[in-house]
C-alpha cells in the first residue's frame, strides 16, 4: 500500500494501480521499453491489475512479459466496463492509468486518475478526467517510486 496525506485533499490510501494496456503500456500491440521492470519494482507495493480489450491481439504476450493475466472486456462500452472494474476493487483504494476514451470513466472513478501522452493519442477526455498528466507512461510509474512527488502535485 503507499499512502499519501495530500494537503488539502485529504489521505488516499493506494492497494491497488490498473492499467489499461493499449496506448498506454503498449504501443501498436509491443509492451513499450522498461515498462516491464517499472511495473515489477512497484508489485511489492500496490496490486498490479491489467484491463483490454486486446484490440492488437498480443495481450498473451504482454501478459507473460509482465508476468500477469490481464482482464479481457468485451468490445462496445469498455468505459463503462473499466469504471466497474475499478469500482469492484474499491474505487478509493485505485489509481488507474490510461489515455483512451474509454479510459476516462475509470481515471475519473478512481481514488487517483494518471492520463499519459502516447504516441498513439491521447483523448482529451481522458486528460479532463484525470487528476494528473505524465509525459508518458514511464513518468507515470515513477510517481509511485516517489510518491512525495504525488503529493507535491496533487496538493492544494
Amino acid at each position: 500500500m503507499i499512502e499519501l496525506n495530500v494537503p488539502g485533499v485529504g489521505v488516499l490510501q493506494l492497494e491497488h494501480l490498473v492499467f489499461d494496456v493499449n496506448g498506454t503500456l503498449a504501443v501498436d500491440g509491443q509492451l513499450i521499453e522498461g515498462v516491464a521492470r517499472a511495473v515489477n519494482r512497484l508489485r511489492d507495493r500496490l496490486t498490479i491489475h491489467l484491463i483490454t480489450a486486446d484490440t492488437h491481439g498480443h495481450q498473451a504476450l504482454i501478459d507473460r512479459q509482465l508476468g500477469l493475466t490481464a482482464v479481457r472486456i468485451q468490445s462496445g462500452d469498455e468505459a463503462a466496463q473499466k469504471a466497474a472494474y475499478v469500482r469492484q476493487l474499491g474505487a478509493e483504494r485505485v489509481a488507474a492509468i490510461g489515455q483512451g476514451a474509454n479510459d476516462s470513466a475509470m481515471l475519473r472513478e478512481a481514488a487517483l486518475g494518471i492520463c499519459v501522452l502516447s504516441p498513439e493519442g491521447t483523448a482529451t477526455v481522458s486528460m479532463l478526467s484525470a487528476d494528473i498528466l505524465v509525459r508518458d507512461i514511464l513518468a507515470g510509474l515513477e510517481l509511485f517510486e516517489r510518491p512525495l512527488r504525488l503529493v507535491a502535485t496533487l496538493r492544494r
